[in-house]
């Protein structure tokens, strides 16, 4: 059962898991669990996923029941009205605050597909650190940070590029993260995911124009971590 958010007439937000694909992809064709199915079976009614998630990423996932509505908050995503929070774990410890502005290029699959990059900004902010003492790299510890992210535009894998660009990656980022940290992380602490959740998505109600905050909890693995590093009260901050 996918654990519901939020439910009104015109829309529904549900708390996606790591490693669930939203809809079909031809990438992944031989994938059968898809969260826009998933939801019709659960609810018995159609829905239509306004924005994404990656497959790796969890946390808030947002649907419309109608047309209007899919129209309404598709353009608020597109005008980046939308106010997205994530929490991840990076790797070394990042400033306690600032902006990252590199502009990205369009990819698909870590390919570009436009060679003209596009703006791209995202705010941060650093909410707990660690320093575990384990030669993981070519340093005698190694330092991992909790952070607070918020995407101000909207680019195709922009937190986990833009991460990677300032040298502090996602720990279980395959595709932009660190090889060894990421094998540390499973061994010595069993955790298989990317540590990257969506928490708090805020907008305007499409019917009745009011703002909306809705929030997801960390959960499975990336919630345990959480726990045994010391930091849950930082990320309920």
């Amino acid at each position: 059962m996918l654990n519901i958010l939020h439910r009104d007439d015109c829309l529904i937000a549900i708390d996606k898991p790591a490693g669930l694909l939203v809809h079909r992809s031809d990438l992944d064709r031989h994938e059968t669990r898809f969260a826009v199915q998933l939801l019709r079976d659960q609810i018995g009614r159609r829905v239509q996923p306004v924005h994404r998630l990656d497959r790796g990423t969890s946390g808030v996932l947002l649907f419309a029941f109608d047309a209007a509505t899919t129209r309404s908050l598709g353009e608020q995503f597109a005008r980046n009205e939308v106010r997205k929070t994530y929490q991840a774990v990076v790797r070394g410890w990042p400033p306690e605050a600032g902006t990252i502005t590199h502009p990205l290029s369009r990819q698909h699959d870590g390919r570009a597909i436009e060679p003209e990059a596009q703006d791209a900004r995202t705010d941060y902010r650093r909410l707990a650190t660690v320093e575990l003492p384990f030669a993981i790299d070519r340093y005698p510890g190694s330092r991992y940070a909790l952070m607070a992210l918020q995407p101000i535009t909207g680019r195709r894998h922009q937190l986990r590029r833009h991460m990677k660009h300032i040298a502090h990656p996602i720990i279980g980022d395959a595709t932009h993260g660190k090889g060894c940290h990421n094998r540390f992380f499973q061994q010595h602490f069993g955790c298989h995911r990317r540590l990257l959740a969506c928490v708090e998505m805020r907008f305007r109600h499409p019917q009745t124009g009011e703002d909306l905050t809705i929030r997801a909890p960390l959960g499975d693995q990336f919630a345990e971590l959480v726990e045994r590093l010391g930091w849950t009260e930082a990320a309920s901050r």
